[in-house]
């Protein structure tokens, strides 16, 4: 399932993109531990093939939601292409599971740059090129970004009270952007994907067709490693926030480029795990927090 706010486009000359969605779930007959048939929804996982300029790249594994926004972000997170302009057109044919970038001139050196990958905990996604980390001390984040704890509550809440394909079938991750303009959070975008990789390559790919309102905020079901701080970076977001943990290399990165990282986060509690001086904390919800039994405190 995916949510998607009105925001204005990005200047410039986009690419024409087909509008090639499927269902994302498909029903099925199980049996329960009495015996008994029960029908249910189960995701739907395609492999999508990214061919860039008639060369073949990579096979994707996808529910299918956008997966033009998933091939544009792809290729960006990657460090192919600077921007969306770069790009023609790009035409998904389910038929065959493929989808056609066309760019404008090319990728340069695309044989060197893809020569390297490293093999990552992505789910969905099993590598990454290398020049992902060689651009991380290149990385610029708003210095005087800040989050609010409410903000950090209210925009849990939102994700906890949005339609989601999770809640009808399991088995999928979420992720979503949120501009933290105003002081209540307002969702920009929400995708959900087999694995946690390939719906933030999507929301890449819609950032980059699309003029969102600083500060940003990502929001992701995954724990939070390296491949994710880089990729929340690289949309110049500087609060990415987890209903999972970290990873050591992922909180090493955060702190490198300067990212406030926020986990373990349902209802009123989370923990900050870098850059806690992004957080302004409510003195009053400190203390309440402090006085409930088994409450995590963040200073």
């Amino acid at each position: 399932m995916m949510h998607v706010r009105s925001v204005a486009s990005r200047a410039g000359a986009l690419p024409h993109l087909s509008q090639a969605r499927l269902p994302m779930t498909c029903p099925i007959t199980a049996v329960d531990e009495n015996g008994q048939p029960r029908e249910l929804s189960i995701p739907v996982e395609r492999p999508l093939t990214l061919y860039v300029d008639k060369r073949e790249l990579v096979t994707l594994m996808t529910l299918g939601a956008r997966p033009e926004w998933l091939a544009l972000g792809y290729l960006h997170n990657q460090g192919l292409i600077a921007s969306a302009q770069e790009v023609q057109s790009i035409t998904v044919d389910w038929e065959v599971g493929a989808a056609a970038v066309k760019t404008h001139r090319g990728i340069s050196n695309l044989d060197e740059k893809t020569a390297h990958r490293v093999v990552t905990t992505g789910c969905g996604q099993g590598s990454v090129f290398g020049s992902l980390m060689e651009g991380v001390a290149q990385m610029q984040l708003p210095p005087d970004a800040c989050i609010t704890q409410q903000q950090v509550h209210s925009l849990v809440n939102t994700i906890r009270l949005t339609d989601s394909t999770y809640k009808l079938a399991g088995s999928v991750h979420s992720c979503a952007l949120f501009s933290l303009a105003s002081q209540e959070p307002d969702m920009l975008v929400f995708v959900e994907d087999v694995g946690r990789h390939n719906a933030l390559d999507t929301i890449a790919g819609w950032s980059l067709l699309h003029e969102a309102t600083a500060p940003l905020a990502l929001y992701t079901t995954g724990r939070l490693t390296s491949e994710m701080i880089i990729k929340s970076a690289q949309m110049r977001a500087p609060f990415a926030i987890s209903r999972s943990g970290i990873t050591q290399m992922g909180h090493q990165v955060a702190q490198q480029v300067g990212l406030c990282t926020i986990g373990r986060a349902t209802h009123n509690r989370f923990l900050c795990f870098s850059h806690p001086e992004r957080l302004r904390m409510d003195p009053r919800d400190r203390a309440q927090g402090s006085a409930a039994a088994g409450g995590l405190a963040v200073t």
